[in-house]
């Protein structure tokens, strides 16, 4: 009898999973074999090898990650820049057009302004919220749009729909980096993207403790991405596998309680006399807060503001918070402060920075587990030193 999997809580948990269980057993054991025996494949990509992405591991762990978005398939990978860099070579190729975002996580930015322009591959920036200025930068070779539901690290939220339409009409593949919302608050697939990029080092893991990455989409595309990702070697390694899995189970508790402690504290910090700005798509006062109502089942765990006295005032207050690890990274069970242009953001010029909306002093803070009310009371603090 077929399991009944409609909620999302039920398919973090069951889905992927062996049938039946491997020797009775509850989890998933991790198969840590680098080789498995040949048994006739014709395809080199068939074969059965760590490196292919192929174990026991990485492929209930796909087929769960495909469940939970609603798509056909999926890709487990070594990091989040392997997702997004595996996607982009698969897609692109010498003398090829990418549309991209222009506020996007700072590896993201490198990559297309760095190493892909070194392969003859060109990219024109966005504004993800404005359908009217896109056809004007398309040219006979652009072949992708590139975006992200909630953007790194001024938390904006673009016309997602109008972007999935206009790559259809296009005849664009449409790539979305999924970290910030999780697929509990935002499921590519239902509004048309091709392909949904994750860093699972963040949420979907949610315990700090791996480096991964996820690429989701349709079949046939994933098809293509798993050859070039067979070529360039970024495979997960099969206990990070299954820590990933473990993770994912809690991952509905985890993100609903960050996108409630996340919209308590800012709207705390927006009240606050110290305070510049605040940038949270949960608030009404964000420029994108009603698109956001209308696309997202929440508004994530990460919020970024700007206080007053600038960089050092942004590098006292980090300093002195006692909860907040001041740390890279977002997403886990503990929060953690930065300001991007030291981690996230650091390769990009000031010009670049300007142009992105990205100031010297923004900090960002990523909402993890701990009581909301302790968390305030020790930015509270912070702010009065």
């Amino acid at each position: 009898m077929d399991k009944i999997m409609a909620g999302i809580e039920t398919r973090l948990i069951h889905a992927g999973k062996p049938e039946p269980p491997i020797e009775g057993a509850v989890i998933t054991p991790i198969f840590q074999s680098s080789t498995f025996e040949y048994t006739g494949q014709k395809n080199y990509h068939d074969l059965r090898y760590i490196r292919l992405s192929n174990t026991p591991n990485h492929t209930g762990l796909a087929r769960k990650l495909a469940a939970i978005e609603g798509a056909e398939t999926a890709l487990v990978t070594a990091s989040g820049m392997a997702a997004i860099a595996t996607t982009l070579l698969t897609v692109l190729g010498g003398g090829d057009h990418l549309l991209c975002q222009r506020c996007v996580y700072g590896g993201t930015h490198g990559l297309v302004t760095t190493e892909l322009p070194r392969l003859g591959i060109e990219t024109t920036f966005i504004d993800p919220g404005q359908p009217a200025t896109w056809k004007a930068q398309l040219r006979r070779n652009t072949r992708a749009i590139y975006v992200e539901t909630i953007s790194n690290p001024l938390l904006e939220v673009g016309d997602l729909r109008a972007i999935a339409e206009f790559a259809r009409t296009h005849g664009l593949i449409s790539i979305i980096d999924n970290t910030f919302a999780t697929p509990i608050n935002f499921r590519p697939a239902e509004v048309g993207f091709d392909l949904s990029l994750h860093s699972c080092t963040k949420y979907l893991n949610g315990h700090s403790d791996i480096v991964a990455g996820a690429i989701i989409g349709a079949r046939d595309l994933i098809d293509r991405v798993t050859h070039t990702a067979n070529h360039l070697g970024g495979a997960l390694d099969p206990h990070a596998c299954f820590l990933l899995d473990r993770g994912l189970k809690t991952l509905a508790v985890r993100v609903r309680h960050q996108n409630e402690s996340a919209l308590r504290i800012a709207r705390c910090l927006e009240q606050h006399p110290r305070v510049n700005a605040v940038y949270y798509p949960g608030l009404e006062s964000h420029r994108d807060h009603l698109r956001a109502c209308e696309l997202l089942d929440g508004f994530g765990g990460v919020l970024s503001f700007e206080i007053e006295g600038g960089v050092q005032a942004a590098e006292t207050f980090i300093g002195v918070l006692t909860l907040p690890v001041s740390a890279p990274s977002l997403g886990g069970v503990e929060s953690l402060v930065t300001r991007p242009v030291t981690t996230s953001h650091p390769a990009m010029t000031p010009a670049q920075l300007a142009e992105a909306g990205i100031a010297d002093g923004l900090i960002r803070l990523s909402i993890g587990l701990e009581a909301t009310e302790d968390l305030i009371a020790d930015l509270r603090r912070s702010l009065s030193i």
